[in-house]
């Protein structure tokens, strides 16, 4: 039932709306779509986005083999080559005015990953060597330029000098550092490793692996810190619900493709750990709250946390399939997003938010820099994959 289901979705709901927002005239897809499902022809584009919609086509045309889909990755593609893309400086900026000319000229490291794993996407469903030579190219500025001897430094000026980190920053605080850009990164790594096989990939993924064990596990709370200062400790009381779930699943995911025993034993506890704490303190039952800033719980229903939400349970129960109610959890959560987080209006896709009741909060945009087609396209993706091997998924 589920995969079917993520099937059906993908087809008549996620795809066609993307495919609709293609820019024929400029390039790209176009980078805002209002609460009132107005197309703004002319808003920036995040080059997270393009990236994001660039890795979504990549994965759809690896599911479905329909060419169409391959030439959809392949125009975000070519955008991505000739306008993000910096020539002078090396890496890919934050945003482009919608006729190509670079809007802001900053350099995050999260984007720089995400980059990484959308070329890496791409290589894999068309051959492209040029695109993996890309993703090579970000690794070694990543690696080059973006590193200390703690971690990851985040948040760069055009020509990769250190500024303040305000693009990762949220909930009143400045970070040096964030778990939210190291999960990314590794999530970049696990792909470009997994279609190339590069050893020196596979060594700095051990690295952000050690970082997460030793730096962002917090072992008494049974959860992760988010934002940290230079040295990697931890500057606020926050319990990020989506992130933890997600990273569950995203180490596990690493762990299976790096094929290292010693760094399965000392991630696995963890990552059940995390899984553990979320379906314990997060979970109502039927959807997944937001957040926990010192002792005060969000219970705004996000719709990228809902989505890794459904992933990382039925990943905790294929790991363990003792755990039904992870499998059950992981259902009730998938016909919560159905009934009140897919927008049922003709030509949407998902809201942004929703109360705990699934009534949608504000009037948030369908598209913009961040609302994008990766975490319900993923959780689509991994339910039909794993559905292979897991009959309980299909």
């Amino acid at each position: 039932m589920l995969a079917g289901e993520m099937r059906e979705h993908l087809k008549n709901v996620i795809i066609p709306f993307w495919e609709g927002l293609k820019d024929n005239a400029e390039g790209g897809y176009y980078g805002w779509v209002g609460y009132d499902l107005k197309v703004d022809e002319k808003a920036v584009k995040g080059c997270i986005l393009n990236s994001r919609i660039l890795w979504f086509f990549s994965n759809a045309y690896k599911i479905f083999k329909d060419e169409k889909l391959l030439e959809d990755a392949r125009h975000a593609y070519e955008f991505m080559k000739k306008y993000c893309m910096d020539k002078k400086y090396g890496g890919i900026y934050w945003s482009i005015r919608y006729d190509g000319e670079p809007e802001e000229t900053i350099k995050h490291t999260y984007n720089q990953a995400f980059a990484i794993y959308a070329l890496s996407s791409y290589y894999d469903a068309g051959g492209d060597k040029e695109a993996l030579d890309m993703a090579f190219e970000l690794f070694r500025i990543i690696e080059e330029k973006c590193t200390d001897e703690v971690g990851y430094r985040e948040c760069f000026s055009c020509a990769f000098l250190e500024i303040e980190n305000d693009k990762l920053s949220e909930n009143g605080v400045i970070a040096d550092k964030t778990m939210n850009t190291l999960l990314h990164v590794l999530e970049a790594y696990t792909e470009l490793y997994r279609v190339s096989g590069d050893a020196r990939v596979g060594e700095k993924l051990k690295r952000i692996l050690d970082t997460f064990a030793d730096k962002v596990y917090n072992p008494p709370l049974h959860r992760q810190e988010v934002f940290f200062d230079a040295q990697m400790d931890t500057i606020l009381d926050l319990h990020s619900y989506g992130h933890d779930i997600e990273t569950a699943w995203l180490v596990d995911r690493a762990l299976e493709v790096l094929e290292d025993e010693g760094y399965t034993r000392k991630l696995r506890p963890i990552t059940k750990d995390l899984t553990a704490q979320i379906y314990k303190t997060a979970f109502d039952g039927h959807s997944l709250a937001n957040e926990c800033e010192k002792g005060v719980v969000d219970e705004t229903r996000v719709w990228w946390v809902q989505a890794e939400t459904v992933v990382g349970f039925l990943n905790g129960y294929e790991k363990d399939s003792s755990k039904t109610e992870y499998l059950d959890a992981a259902k009730s959560v998938w016909e919560f997003i159905k009934e009140y987080v897919v927008d049922q209006r003709d030509g949407s896709e998902w809201y942004w938010k929703v109360d705990k009741e699934g009534k949608p909060i504000g009037e948030e945009p369908i598209v913009e820099p961040w609302k994008c087609p990766y975490h319900n396209g993923r959780m689509c993706f991994e339910v039909i994959r794993r559905s292979e091997n897991v009959p309980e998924f299909a």
